[in-house]
């Protein structure tokens, strides 16, 4: 599956980050892991009993299937794939955390979801530099009529969040199988409408600065003995590590030292000093 950008490639996207708040990167992973993620996730919305949901916001022909890396290890390649971390960190700087790993599967009849920022429950006045930052796996084609993304390119610049539930003009982000829309966590955005009789599946790999709460709590909703097997990467992108030598610690070890007492090089920011 792995992909990389080379650096022309990864300057234009992070260009286009700075520029619109988004970006598609096309052929950023195989026909094969869309397929392997699409039975799955149909998988688990049969073992789970995943109903639509009850809200203008989740929809209500909408299935979604949270905190997916408690669900086996075809999810843990998703938080490390190489094309989206270094666009993550270049909007957040080093150490980002996994802030929720989820489905989206838009199913047909569905509304077009309200325009929102991802950020905007955050009491900060804006603009700001990117304290969240999400994207979109596409696992079928994304459409205007299946309801791929409406966005509002550039609305990550501006000093405010959208009224929720107002009409706002957006673009659509189509983009085949096997894309990822990147997006920076104060653009306005939302899933569109879906009048076709087919279902759209994405998957939604949402990241936040390592200093910031997790929207889905990876420390407690994650077993233990799962975490243990992670790569010391993806414990760290869980929030397993310390930020920045200082914060998160456990009597100056990181979380993944004093729990599964690893070997890993680690000094407190003091210690650095």
């Amino acid at each position: 599956m792995s992909t990389t950008l080379d650096d022309p490639a990864l300057a234009a996207h992070q260009a286009n980050l700075d520029r619109d708040g988004y970006t598609i990167v096309r052929d950023a992973f195989d026909v094969d892991t869309a397929a392997a993620l699409h039975t799955d996730v149909r998988r688990l919305e049969t073992l789970l009993q995943i109903g639509p949901g009850t809200n203008g916001f989740e929809g209500r022909a909408t299935h979604r299937v949270y905190n997916l890396l408690a669900h086996g290890e075809l999810y843990q390649q998703i938080p490390v794939h190489p094309v989206v971390l270094p666009l993550m960190r270049h909007l957040m700087g080093d150490s980002p955390l996994v802030s929720s790993l989820s489905s989206i599967t838009i199913g047909p009849g569905e509304t077009a979801q309200p325009i929102h920022a991802d950020d905007q429950v955050m009491p900060l006045t804006k603009p700001h530099r990117a304290l969240t930052a999400n994207s979109m796996w596409a696992i079928t084609d994304f459409t205007e009529a299946n309801g791929a993304t409406r966005i509002i390119p550039g609305s990550h610049l501006l000093d405010h969040s959208p009224v929720y539930g107002q009409h706002y003009d957006s673009i659509c982000a189509e983009m085949t199988a096997g894309s990822i829309l990147v997006w920076h966590g104060s653009l306005w955005h939302g899933g569109g409408a879906n009048v076709t009789d087919q279902r759209r599946m994405g998957i939604a790999m949402n990241y936040c600065a390592g200093w910031i709460r997790q929207q889905e709590n990876q420390q407690l909703g994650l077993p233990l003995g799962l975490v243990g097997t992670f790569s010391p990467e993806l414990q760290e992108l869980c929030g397993f590590g310390v930020y920045k030598g200082l914060i998160g610690h456990i009597d100056r070890r990181t979380p993944a030292q004093a729990l599964f007492e690893t070997e890993a090089d680690h000094r407190m920011l003091w210690d650095r000093t």
